[in-house]
Formats: structure tokens, sequence, C-alpha cells
């Protein structure tokens, strides 16, 4: 490797920023672009150039610039089109929202709302009574709050209900979530001790009673709603664990997860609770999301009974966890729809895409394939409702098999995921393959374009 010291190094003749940005390429971008902006893309240009051995750009100093510029003023965050068949992809946002949630979105950020402030009194009001009455309506609960994620949720609720003494699961119920959480490290932080009964594979009611001691505060029951466990299983059901806790002057919660209001069994997704079911159970608190299979922004839902919540909305927790307007405004906006079931079905994309009968993916398919022509055939298969929600459970779909002759799998996913917009497919069998129950109809053109240039590039 040549010394940066040796005066033949060609490092050293790597021009200076100032003259770079003279040249009239990039002189002319100051012109377009903030002049920040512009200088940070040349100093990184000459940078990348640096760490090649001092190679200028083979496409020249002011291609170079302006490629970099572009990159840079990019948005980080972008739209894309899921073309995976996994319906709520933790990775691609969860739930997309409803016209009307994007509606209410759009129109509280145009300006100024009452956020918190009460308009009948002309006073400081709270943003903690803004969904309260409709999820009071549509779940029958005393009470209700929301926060910004179900995580923030059940860590208010065990900070609120069991700080400073001992809460009682099972180990078969020790979840982790998303991103390495998991529930022993939420409980640890909210100040509550973790009390662990059972098995991995088997607890029983006399766990519970065996474990209550005066310093008991909460008996919890976390749905498994990532993973199963068959075979040799026993576990107490949430009615019972809330009989033990109010025999024994402790609260219950329970930790929901997804956040079901329907019952979807009709379309062969069954096993999942509803948030109605928890709450039948007796619990003092009931622990959900919103951007699961409610179909809403992603949001902490903490309802039950009213002594119960009210002690959630005081604790010093809830306001480092409070949500935000944008929220607020699509969470309620996505609840009002569920006033009529019917409605709920066809307009939150969620809620339609589970129950979307498989003949009109197939004919989605078909134009699919059609468009794509060579290349691409159509077959069966199995889409999944993701989000950590009905595990185990395949739904059937129609598939766009992809089978390009001389371009690896590899190759060809990440050529749609360099598309604009982004084409997000999975490899199956060793081919590429397109779930058109993800990809909205709007979309299929979008999708054609992209997988033609793949395939042709």
């Amino acid at each position: 490797m040549t010394d940066p010291r040796d005066p033949r190094d060609p490092r050293r003749r790597l021009p200076a920023v100032d003259a770079v940005l003279a040249e009239p390429d990039v002189a002319a971008l100051v012109a377009a672009h903030p002049r920040g902006l512009v200088v940070r893309a040349v100093r990184d240009t000459i940078e990348h150039a640096r760490a090649n051995g001092g190679a200028a750009p083979s496409e020249g100093w002011g291609a170079a610039v302006r490629a970099r510029v572009q990159r840079l003023a990019a948005p980080s965050l972008l739209p894309l089109i899921n073309a995976t068949g996994v319906v709520l992809h933790t990775n691609l946002g969860r739930a997309p929202l409803a016209r009307t949630a994007r509606d209410a979105m759009a129109r509280i950020a145009a300006g100024y709302s009452n956020l918190e402030y009460d308009l009948a009194q002309g006073t400081r009001g709270s943003r903690h009574a803004l969904c309260r009455d409709l999820l009071v309506e549509l779940t029958g609960a005393e009470d209700a709050i929301v926060v910004n994620n179900a995580a923030g949720a059940l860590l208010v609720a065990l900070s609120a209900l069991a700080r400073n003494g001992e809460a009682v699961v099972s180990r078969g119920e020790l979840v982790e979530i998303g991103g390495a959480f998991r529930i022993p490290d939420i409980m640890a932080r909210s100040g509550a001790t973790l009390v662990e009964v059972g098995t991995t594979n088997r607890t029983h009611l006399r766990d519970y009673e065996g474990a209550v001691s005066d310093r008991t505060k909460l008996l919890l029951k976390v749905h498994r709603s990532n993973f199963e466990i068959t075979g040799f299983t026993a576990e107490v059901s949430a009615q019972e664990i809330a009989g033990v806790a109010h025999a024994h002057g402790a609260a219950s919660l329970y930790d929901l997860g997804s956040g079901l209001l329907m019952d979807l069994s009709p379309w062969g997704l069954a096993g999942e609770p509803t948030v109605a079911e928890a709450l039948a159970s007796g619990v003092d608190a009931v622990v959900f999301s919103g951007d699961k299979l409610l179909g809403g922004p992603q949001a902490g839902i903490l309802l039950g009974a009213r002594a119960a919540i009210d002690a959630c909305r005081k604790d010093p927790l809830a306001r480092a966890v409070r949500s935000d307007k944008f929220t607020l405004a699509a969470l309620e906006a996505t609840l009002a729809v569920y006033r009529d079931p019917e409605r709920a079905l066809v307009e939150i994309p969620v809620l339609r895409m589970l129950t979307e009968d498989v003949e009109q993916i197939r004919q989605r398919a078909e134009t699919l394939h059609k468009d794509v022509g060579r290349d691409s055939e159509i077959v069966e298969g199995e889409s999944e409702v993701g989000g950590g929600s009905f595990p185990g459970v395949k739904l059937k779909t129609w598939l766009v098999r992809l089978n390009p002759q001389q371009l690896a799998p590899d190759t060809l996913v990440a050529r749609l995921r360099a598309n604009d917009p982004p084409i997000i497919a999975r490899i199956a069998d060793d081919r590429v393959v397109l779930d058109p129950r993800t990809i909205f109809p709007a979309e299929l053109e979008a999708v054609t374009r992209a997988v033609r240039a793949a395939l042709d590039a």
C-alpha cells in the first residue's frame, strides 16, 4: 500500500473541496439545492475516492457529486409495495391505514387542534379523553387510555399496578417480542418483581395459588401471539387467573397482543382471542396493539376496570409514552369504522386482505402473470397473517412465480428492491414469488413494470 506521505501517492492529488465546488456541474447543483447539502456531498465523494486509493470517479466529479446529492436529499422512509403475502409485516410498517384514517391525519396536520384543550369549558383538557369514548362504546370496557405502543402500555400497567410488589406470570408466557424485547425485561423496568410459576409447557391453577403472597400485587396473563406450544401442554385461562387475583386482593392484567375486535373464524382464522373475550374474563386491564389486527396506527391500548385504568392514567410513565395527535386522529377514525362491521371488512385494509375471497386473489395473479408474460407462472401458495398474530395459521393464495433462465433469485429480488417504488418479494423453493394478497389493485401496473425491468436488465 502506498504511503500517504509519498508525493507519488494518488491521494495527494485529490482536489480540494472548493475546487470541486467550482466545477460548472457542481456549481449548478448549489443553485438547486442547499449549499450545505452540496458541500457534504462533495466531501463524501472526495473521501470515497480517497478510500479507493485516490482514483477519481470514473463518471467524473460532477456526475459523482450529483448522484451523492440525490442520495442525501432523498427521504429515508419510503412507501413501497408489499408482495410478500405477509399481511402484518412488522419490517414493512404493519397495518396500512384506511382512507378515513389517512384523511384524519392530514386534517389534523394542517393546523392547530384541541389535542389538550377542552372546547366546552375553555380550559386545558387531556389527550387521554380523545379515543376513550369510542373504545368504551366498541368494547364495553369501563375505561380506556391510549399510549404510543403495546410495550409502552404494558410498562405503564405494570408500573401502575405492580410497582414495588410482585407480578406472577407463567414461564410459558415469558415471551420475546420483536427487536429482542422480552417480557421479563419490561417487568424489571416497571419496578415490579417477576415471580415465575409453572413450566415452559405446563402451568396449573395451583401454581398461581401457591405463588400468591402478601407481596403479590398483580397476576399477569400473556397471550402467546407469535408462537405455539403443542403436545403435552396445560395453561390457565385468563378467567381463572382473574379469580385468583381478586380472591387475594391483587390486580390482574391480560397482555392480549394483536387487538382483534372482530371474530374472523368464518374466514378460517380461529384461535386468536378477541378484545371482548379478554374483557369478559374479568381481568382488571387488557393491553393490545393498534397497528396489528385492529388495522390502525401504531398505538398501545389499555382498557378495563375504571380503577385500574385510572391508576394507569395517573402513573408518571403515562406521559413518557403518550401518543401524538396524528396517532390519536388515525386511531379514532379507524375505530369509528368498526361501528359498522361490514364496512370495516371492506375499508380497513388488514381486514379486507385477511378475509378476501381467494378467487379474487387469483384474478389479480392472472392479471399480473399476463402482463409480465414470459418467465412467469401461477401457482398455489400460502399467505401469512404476520405481526405476531394467529401463529401457525396459513391462508390459501395464488402466487406469481418468476422463472428467469439466467438470473439468480437473490439478484432478482435485489433489482425489485431497487425499483421506485421498491417491490418487496420473497423467495420460495429457490424462485422469486409475488403474492397478490398484499398487492393493492392500484399497484399491479407498477409491479408489472418493475418485474419487466428487472428481468430485462
